[in-house]
């Protein structure tokens, strides 16, 4: 992700953002497809698997893409929810994104790109975040709950390169999520993508779907910091890459309350997948109405002048604002002050 540094980690440009707040509109939208999966990640937030009753058709998906449309979308980013390349029609929906000229990033566990699905993707541009944990079979395989998992990315991995990712419009990714397990090796797998040109996407975990259900996976707050604050060594003196160490994303940071939303694969509007409120249903209220009218999307929106706690008083108040999921999981709260976070923490100084 390439920002200037006075907005580093951000996808889009501080005065992009506030003409979207002012007009009251989207940058962004982050689309389930379907919760079906052929993994059971024990961190998955969404708890995927077998698809829900009655999901979105695929005119239905088109419809929300118009609507995003209109309200000023740039980019939708397909989640699947589950797989999203498990989704027969994946390829109609992508082909309809770029129809409306807007970017597609495309997540993905990477198991099921062979190197026909790698050209498609690559000839139409598409952005890919492909999930990868770690770089040991056995740990790859046990926080994917299936053996063989780290085997199948590998060639999906390789499918990819092979294809001609990444490139300068071609962004590779790793989505890489803290854990016990994991939590050694991680500076190491930073150095292997950074080596790749593969951008590491480092982030902390929410405790929901699955994750709510495996305490083993928890890491304290004072290692996620030391964590991060080892990763933005590592960028400074090895790469030329100058980050504040903040959660909850490592060389990156979160402000996608206000200009994005997600829509789920049965139509449920949710602030993020973290933050797991339900503000409406595009199959009974269009995402205008739904964006215009929630208080709860007003209050995101507006988020520094309504959150809570240290982040209200916090040094880095205009930088950041924590993890709005981790606080809603953890306190019930979505304005709640970040728990998981170090800044401005007295027993942490």
């Amino acid at each position: 992700m390439s920002c200037p540094q006075e907005h580093w980690g951000m996808e889009f440009t501080p005065q992009e953002i506030a003409d979207c707040l002012k007009a009251d509109g989207l940058l962004s939208l982050e689309l389930e497809l379907s919760r079906a999966c052929n993994l059971g990640c024990i961190y998955c937030y969404a708890s995927s698997g077998q698809p829900l009753d009655n999901e979105l058709t695929l005119e239905e998906i088109f419809t929300v893409i118009d609507q995003a449309v209109e309200l000023g979308a740039r980019k939708i980013i397909v989640l699947g929810g589950g797989e999203p390349l498990l989704y027969p029609p994946i390829f109609d929906v992508i082909d309809y994104i770029l129809s409306k000229k807007l970017a597609v990033d495309l997540f993905t566990n990477g198991t099921h790109i062979n190197r026909n699905i790698a050209d498609k993707l690559y000839r139409r541009g598409v952005a890919i975040s492909m999930k990868m944990n770690s770089r040991t079979p056995e740990i790859q395989d046990m926080l994917a709950g299936k053996e063989g998992t780290f085997a199948a990315i590998e060639k999906g991995l390789a499918a990819l390169k092979a294809a001609g990712y990444p490139d300068k419009d071609h962004t590779l990714g790793i989505e890489t999520i803290v854990c016990r397990q994991n939590l050694a090796e991680i500076p190491d797998l930073w150095r292997w993508a950074r080596t790749q040109s593969i951008v590491p996407y480092v982030e902390i975990m929410t405790m929901q779907g699955r994750a709510a259900e495996n305490s083993s996976l928890e890491v304290s707050t004072d290692k996620i910091r030391t964590l991060f604050e080892q990763l933005a060594e590592i960028d400074s003196r090895e790469f030329g890459r100058k980050w504040e160490p903040l959660p909850p994303l490592a060389a990156s940071r979160c402000a996608r309350h206000e200009y994005s939303c997600t829509v789920t694969s049965v139509g449920e509007v949710n602030p993020c997948p973290g933050v797991s409120i339900q503000v409406g249903n595009i199959r009974e209220h269009s995402l205008k109405d739904i964006l215009h009218t929630s208080k709860v999307i007003h209050e995101l929106r507006n988020i520094r002048e309504n959150i809570k706690g240290r982040c209200a008083l916090c040094s880095h108040n205009k930088l950041c604002y924590g993890c709005r999921g981790h606080a809603y999981q953890v306190t019930g709260d979505h304005l709640a002050e970040d728990p998981i976070c170090w800044i401005d923490k007295p027993e942490m100084k």
